[in-house]
């Protein structure tokens, strides 16, 4: 019997503050966000592994201030004039640990910016001080930037992640599907949006509505 071929629709992520739920292990950083014109600086980092909403909250932090979004990786000094005109968020500023140009414009970027009291929301992995960064002078300018951690979610906050998840690729599970997979699945970020991407492509294969016994199996492969 031939497999059955399936056709993975793209997933839409929903980025609004309503898509965003507040528990214990990321309330720091959205109340920092709420206060940003009081940041020590002018500057905040947001700092958590794949997937613990740093990009959702700089896409709410930038819908109410009007900021512009860049990536770390995309920074090079040409960029720089305009870029420090208003409120910039920086993200994935862990993934420049190796390009020197960009970690140069970072640099005169985070000074300029300051200069022209604009705001500065960085995002990452690791705190300021601990940025693998070659630059001396960009590791000291960052220092001193305050760091909202985000934790490893709890089970309410992850059973909050895997339906945001389904409801972003259009799936409705049966109502015990979310409780089996909390309780089953290891804890992270990035795990639940694994899982999710395997169990919708594997019930697109096979054609299947995702139950509980489903999940089981498709968790627990023979």
């Amino acid at each position: 019997m031939h497999e059955q071929l399936s056709f993975e629709l793209p997933a839409r992520t929903a980025l609004g503050r309503e898509d965003f739920f507040v528990a214990p292990s990321n309330a720091m950083a959205v109340a920092l966000l709420d206060i940003w014109q009081n940041w020590p600086g002018g500057k905040l980092m947001i700092s958590g592994p794949v997937g613990s909403g740093k990009t959702h909250l700089a896409h709410v932090w930038a819908g109410a201030t009007g900021a512009r979004i860049i990536a770390a990786t995309a920074l090079n000094e040409a960029l720089v004039p305009e870029l420090v005109t208003g409120p910039l968020v920086v993200e994935d500023v862990h993934q420049i640990a190796e390009d020197a140009e960009a970690q140069n414009a970072l640099f005169h970027l985070h000074n300029l910016i300051l200069a022209e009291r604009q705001p500065l929301l960085l995002t990452g992995q690791g705190t300021p001080a601990h940025q693998p960064f070659s630059l001396p002078d960009l590791q000291s300018r960052l220092q001193g930037t305050q760091t909202a951690l985000l934790d490893p979610p709890d089970d309410a906050l992850l059973s909050v992640i895997l339906a945001k998840l389904f409801t972003d690729r259009g799936i409705v599970p049966k109502p015990d599907v979310i409780p089996y997979m909390v309780a089953h699945m290891d804890r992270s970020f990035a795990e639940a949006t694994l899982l999710v991407e395997r169990l919708d492509r594997t019930a697109l294969t096979e054609k299947k509505n995702l139950s509980r016994q489903f999940v089981a199996r498709v968790l627990n492969p023979k």
